[in-house]
């Protein structure tokens, strides 16, 4: 094992790039401890962290969807199934509530789950889960 100390590489958790990664030892606390470090992947010197002793993150989703153990298509049939509403032709320009059906020229019948601020709503469709613009006028 070789002997730590400045100069020398080590892994350590970057905080920056997110992942354990090769470092530079750039300071010494004393003979045992890594003071600070500088990331051979992004260049940015900061506090040794110990790779075993960082706790796993959850990433929050990119987008909000519905999270459930349904799939999709589930959703979308138990949506368009339990709904007395007509079904309304797609346009930027009309109105949506939440709970209308919708039929997209594209993507084919949906069910608006919710409104997005006053120009936007997400809508379940058959395959996917988008967001529409509306009330544009």
């Amino acid at each position: 094992m070789s002997a730590i100390g400045v100069g020398n590489e080590v892994l350590s958790y970057c905080s920056k790039c997110k992942l354990t990664l090769a470092h530079i030892i750039v300071i010494m606390k004393n003979d045992n401890d890594i003071g600070k470090v500088c990331c051979n992947t992004c260049k940015s010197t900061h506090a040794y962290k110990d790779p075993s002793k960082v706790k796993a993150r959850s990433k929050k989703a990119q987008s909000k969807k519905i999270l459930s153990t349904d799939s999709i298509s589930d959703i979308w049939m138990n949506a368009i199934s339990n709904t007395s509403t007509k079904s309304k032709h797609y346009s930027l320009e009309e109105q949506f509530l939440q709970g209308d059906i919708i039929d997209h020229p594209t993507f084919g019948p949906g069910f608006i789950d919710k409104l997005i601020g006053s120009d936007k709503i997400q809508v379940i469709f058959r395959h996917n889960i988008r967001t529409l613009i509306h009330n544009k006028r």
